[in-house]
């Protein structure tokens, strides 16, 4: 499973640092950041099942910084014209 989530991270030194202990706790995590992104974006991916969305989000809160994930609405879809 695939999780995406905005962050307030935006160098490139915290973003190490913060893969450095996302790393360590969960493993078996793949984990990237896309601070090129306006949103900062954190994604996380679990090959072997659900990503555990409370505990990364407590860990990131614990070193001082703030995550959510981002959901796949999209409200401007529902306002197209129809033909």
């Amino acid at each position: 499973m695939i999780e995406v989530f905005k962050a307030n991270i935006t160098k490139q030194k915290e973003s190490r640092e913060i893969l450095e202990k996302l790393n360590q706790t969960f493993p078996k995590y793949k984990i990237n950041f896309d601070l090129e992104n306006c949103d900062n974006i954190l994604r996380i991916e679990n090959p072997s099942g659900e990503v555990h969305n409370d505990n990364v989000i407590q860990l990131i809160n614990n070193v001082g910084f703030f995550i959510e994930p981002l959901t796949n609405e999209f409200p401007a879809a529902e306002k197209r014209i129809k033909l």
